[in-house]
Formats: C-alpha cells, structure tokens, sequence
C-alpha cells in the first residue's frame, strides 16, 4: 500500500506538500501531485480526509451500561444508521458513573463529529461542556434538567408506571410493591412516580417498605426482593423498574421458592429476549428499544446539514406498550374466592 512519502517521492514534492494538498490547501504542483496519488493508488487515511473535510465521520454513543440488553437495542439500532451512512460508531461504556461520563467525553469529543449519550446521572455540566465544544449532541433514554436545549429520543417512562400499575390493580392486587432504579435519573424517577400515581388514584397507598429504589443493576433487584419476601406481609405483586432489576427479583423469587404468580405477580420495564421462554413467561412494559436508537441517529445526523443546523432542538417520546403474559394473576384469596364463586354457579345451574 502506497504511503504518503511514494506520493512525495512520485512528485518530486515534500511529504508536507501533499499533505497540505490532501487538506485542500494550495500547492504549486498539485497537478504532479495528483498524478502521483492516481497512479499509486493512494488512499489516504481517514485521518487525513478528517484533515481535508473538517469531519471525522465518526459518532459517539456513551451509554451507562452496556451489559444492560436495552442498551445493547439502543446501540444496534444506531449502527443500523452509521452503516446504511457510511459513519463509523465510537461506543463508550460509563459504568453509571457520573465521573467516568466526564473522562469519557473529554476524550470523545476531540474525535467524533456529534455524540448520542444517556446520561449516568442528571449533571447539567457534562452535556453544556459538549456543547460549547461544539459538538452535535443527542440524548437517547434519560433526560436531564433543562434538557429542552437538547435534542432527545425518550419513552413515556411515567405512562409505563402507570399501565403496570393499572394492570395490577385490575387483577384485584392491593399489596402492591415497587422496586425502582436510581432516583437521579428521568426513568428511574418517573416511572415510580407514574406507577405510585395510579395506585394512589385508585385508592392504594403502600406502606414506605413496599416502595424501594436500586440502581438498575441486577444485585440491586435480587436484594431488594429479598427484603420485601422478609417482610410479616410481603406484597402479593411486585412492579421492576428495569430488565436487569427483573431478572434479580426473579431470581430471588426462585431462590426463596417462591411460585409465580400463585403467591407473586410480577411485572417487569423493558422486554427481555428470553421473557416468553421463562417458566412463567413474563409479562412486561415494552418500548421500542431499536427504534429509539435509529431515531436518535437520525436526529444527530439531521444537525450536519445546513439547513438543519440551527433548528429548534426535537424531543420525542415514545408510547410503551404492556405485554401481557403469564407472571401476573389474580392474588390467590381473590382467585379462591372466584374459583368458589365459579363451583357454587355450577352446582346450581
């Protein structure tokens, strides 16, 4: 592969000539340099075009956890953009840190040329440093206060609070509990605040121990069903606030012999690959995960066009949708009271 000094050598030119020219400057021999580049073949790296176009076509997506499998959606669909675009993904993983988010974007933003983030924590510092680096910036999932300067693909995390809510409380549950995911963070927040809005509105007021909040993570689920199974009266049904804090909670359901939904109900935010092969399938608040990265690429990749550019910033939120399967049922008093109810009809018809 010919190297910038075979094109030099060619032209009988410096190495600094042709980079110059490679940059779109002026140079007296451009012709010979040209010359040069057509008959090596020369292709010149994409640092160099960089140099020339004043793009890296290189997007940044920072995400608080990739092991997290919405993420891991988030991401997919925001490469199915890049590639149909011909942009490169540089994809950074924070660990829900709000420091390494920091770190993280200090670095990216020398190197890309916008950046899709979901914030590890609602710190309004972070995304203005983006900005006044002049760097295109996306939320996608989480949201932060003053978040309107900013362009976002979100979900209606409160709505989602509710409709698990109603769920319950349409199968007859009134000991109702909740585990939710960090509480400095729009989903975390709002779809506790969604799911214990509804329960109020119903007349349903749980008790401070059935209403616990974590981290999103999976340990974080599995100790706090723990703590709600230690209790004189555990709740019959039992909100998760996120995939991984679902897959803890079933866990610890399982480890403690508990039968689903026979002395639990359980629903869970965020859909999982295998939630129709668990044994009871599970049911769950869905969102379009894919679609939500697609949308933020596309949003992002709008700010690079003139005639965009200076656009008043779109906010997107998208509807939830409950899928409902087998891990949720009528508590067990209520169904003994209808199967009774149900054998006396037949008795007397």
């Amino acid at each position: 592969m010919a190297t910038i000094h075979d094109v030099a050598a060619r032209a009988g030119v410096s190495p600094a000539t042709v980079s110059r020219f490679l940059r779109g400057g002026r140079v007296r021999s451009s012709e010979a340099v040209q010359a040069a580049v057509d008959e090596l073949g020369y292709w010149p790296s994409a640092a160099a075009r960089s140099l020339k176009s004043g793009r890296t076509h290189t997007i940044g997506g920072v995400v608080p956890d990739i092991t997290n499998p919405y993420f891991a959606a988030v991401v997919k669909g925001m490469e199915s953009v890049t590639r149909a675009e011909d942009y490169r993904l540089l994809l950074a993983n924070t660990d829900e840190s709000g420091e390494r988010e920091d770190h993280v974007l200090a670095d990216m933003i020398r190197r890309v040329d916008g950046i899709i983030l979901a914030p590890a924590t609602e710190q309004d510092r972070t995304p203005l440093h983006v900005r006044d680096a002049d760097v295109p910036l996306v939320f996608v999932d989480r949201d932060l206060a003053g978040g309107e300067r900013f362009d976002a693909v979100l979900v209606d995390n409160a709505g989602g609070g509710r409709q698990a809510a109603e769920h319950l409380l349409g199968l007859g549950h009134t000991r109702i509990a909740a585990i939710s995911g960090s509480q400095d963070t729009t989903p975390g927040r709002c779809r506790r605040e969604g799911f214990l809005d509804a329960l109020r509105g119903a007349g349903v007021e749980p008790p401070p121990e059935y209403d616990l909040a974590g981290d999103f993570r999976e340990a974080s689920g599995y100790q706090l069903t723990l703590s709600l199974l230690s209790l004189p009266e555990p709740p019959t049904a039992l909100f998760s606030a996120n995939n991984l804090m679902t897959l803890g909670a079933l866990k610890a359901l399982h480890d403690m012999r508990v039968d689903v939904p026979g002395r639990m109900s359980l629903i869970g935010f965020d859909d999982l690959d295998t939630g129709p092969l668990l044994r009871p399938p599970l049911t769950v608040i869905d969102r379009p995960m894919v679609e939500q990265g697609v949308l933020a690429m596309r949003l992002l990749l709008r700010k690079f066009e003139p005639e965009y550019a200076d656009d008043t910033p779109r906010r997107i939120v998208l509807d939830t949708e409950l899928v409902e399967r087998s891990s949720t049922a009528p508590p067990r008093s209520l169904a003994g009271r209808r199967a009774a109810t149900t054998s006396r009809r037949a008795r007397h018809s």
